[in-house]
């Protein structure tokens, strides 16, 4: 079918073209908007400026045309083949590419928001700053493309390939690429800011200076990538697999990344504050020194020997632990409950409900926490409810002036600021005052994550009040004189464990 044949069709209000042979064809500019041409023969066609908005273009072979500056949107186009076609500066936003094949085709600056490319072959295609916003390419084939500064906002790239493709500067952000295949993958400087990718394969991919804040990294395989000066802060590297990884100087702040194997990996410079430090692979790791400071601007720098490292990356949880001297009741369960919640609701570091254990006598609550700084401002608050609070909180205030710590301070100032609205709350004051359990002798103990502990405060009481019951012996800590009942902890004890907090400063 000849050029001038096809247009004077199209004028006179025929759109089905099915099948036309229009191989060499120049159709530059022209309007086929609606057109059906699928099947059609449009191999090294000239297409450039035209218009096939909404048009039928499904499996035509359209390998090596000329679509520059075309108007695809919202066209069917899959299982076209569109190899080294050239699509620079198209439209093909909302246009469907199911399965199609443009293999080493020109996509620059192209317009593919909202497309969909699910199963479609890009291998080696140049798609350099492509818009490709909320664009679905589950499955596809990108291996080896140029995505240089592309626009991958919100995409679907679920179980695509992606093995060595140019990412350099693109914009991936709140993009799904869960399982997807990027080993090699040059993703420097690229923004992944809450990204899925969970199960990814990054082995050796370069990640170097790269945003990937608060992305789901979970069982993601990195071994050997690079992430030097990545910005990698809230994000959750669960069971990651980072071996012979390079995070020389990378913002770690407040990762989540229990379980990663990081052995042989190299951490050196790396912004630590508020990261846990157990349940981690560290064999053969190799850091040198970490940025403990809270805006990670090294004012908390934290040097570590050979051996240094080894304890530093191997950390136990640290934690509060209030003992109380009765056993938990379901009268006393409900109140415990009603009366954390509503401190909660004031004081949201204490959000996490205690882990519970109850025997005969006794019941222990464990506050586990994140970070050694907040052990003091948390045992401030959650003693609260006790009778034995004033005297425990007392104590902590004296513990915190011996260490010197201005995070330590600041924290248990914060925590001192919200300790009179606790009380206002007249749901609280109710519970504490009708529970006889809030009353019993207490016995709080801090656990840092050097594994040393530290006895805050220990109810003179504690563990006698049975014997009071059965032998008639009259046993109260208002006996004791007010210097007796706020003795703190030996020197030597308070020392150690100082030396097993991993916050402070060691310049």
């Amino acid at each position: 079918m000849e050029t001038e044949e096809i247009l004077r069709k199209y004028a006179a209000g025929v759109r089905d073209f099915q099948a036309a042979n229009l191989c060499e064809a120049n159709l530059s500019r022209a309007t086929l908007s609606g057109a059906n041409l699928s099947q059609a023969n449009l191999s090294i066609a000239n297409l450039g400026g035209a218009n096939l908005s909404g048009a039928n273009l499904s499996h035509a072979k359209l390998n090596v045309a000329k679509l520059n500056g075309a108007n695809l949107n919202g066209a069917n186009l899959n299982g076209a083949d569109l190899n080294v076609a050239n699509l620079i500066r198209a439209d093909l936003s909302d246009a469907s590419l199911i399965q199609a094949a443009l293999i080493r085709a020109e996509l620059i600056r192209v317009d593919l928001s909202r497309a969909n490319l699910s199963e479609a072959n890009l291998n080696g295609a140049s798609l350099r700053e492509a818009k490709l916003r909320q664009a679905n390419l589950a499955g596809a084939n990108l291996s080896e493309a140029d995505l240089t500064n592309a626009s991958l906002k919100a995409a679907n790239l679920e179980r695509s390939t992606l093995r060595e493709t140019d990412l350099r500067g693109a914009d991936l952000s709140g993009a799904n690429l869960r399982n997807a295949e990027l080993r090699r993958a040059n993703l420097s400087g690229a923004k992944l800011i809450g990204a899925d990718l969970s199960g990814a394969n990054l082995r050796w991919a370069d990640l170097s200076g790269a945003t990937v804040r608060w992305a789901d990294l979970s069982e993601a395989k990195l071994s050997g990538a690079n992430l030097r000066g990545a910005d990698l802060s809230n994000a959750n590297l669960l069971n990651a697999s980072l071996v012979y990884s390079d995070l020389t100087q990378s913002n770690l702040i407040e990762v989540d990344w229990m379980g990663a194997d990081l052995s042989g990996a190299t951490l050196t410079g790396a912004k630590l504050y508020e990261v846990l430090r157990y349940g981690l692979k560290t064999e053969g790791l190799i850091c040198e020194w970490v940025d403990l400071s809270e805006n990670g601007d090294r004012s908390t720098i934290y040097r570590l020997t050979p051996e240094d490292s080894k304890k530093f990356f191997n950390q136990t949880l640290p934690t509060v632990r209030i003992t109380v001297d009765a056993p938990l009741t379901a009268d006393a369960h409900l109140a415990l409950a009603v009366a954390y919640h509503q401190v909660a609701q004031i004081y949201p570091a204490l959000s996490n409900p205690p882990n519970i254990e109850v025997s005969g006598r006794r019941t222990t609550l464990t506050f586990r926490i994140n970070s050694d700084a907040r052990l003091f401002s948390t045992a401030y608050v959650a003693i609260l409810p006790f009778k034995d609070a004033v005297i425990s909180q007392e104590k902590i205030f004296r513990l915190v002036e011996m260490i010197e710590s201005p995070d330590i301070s600041n924290l248990l100032n914060q925590a001192t600021g919200k300790l009179a609205d606790i009380k206002k709350s007249e749901t609280f004051t109710k519970m504490v005052k009708r529970e006889k359990f809030f009353a019993a002798p207490t016995l709080t103990v801090l656990t840092n994550s050097g594994n040393r502990t530290l006895d805050v405060h220990h109810n003179p009481n504690f563990g006698k009040r049975w014997l009071s019951a059965t032998e008639n012996i009259e046993l109260s800590a208002s006996s004791l004189s007010e210097n007796q009942q706020l003795a703190l902890p030996p020197v030597s004890v308070v020392i150690s464990f100082i030396q097993g907090l991993h916050f402070l400063s060691s310049k």
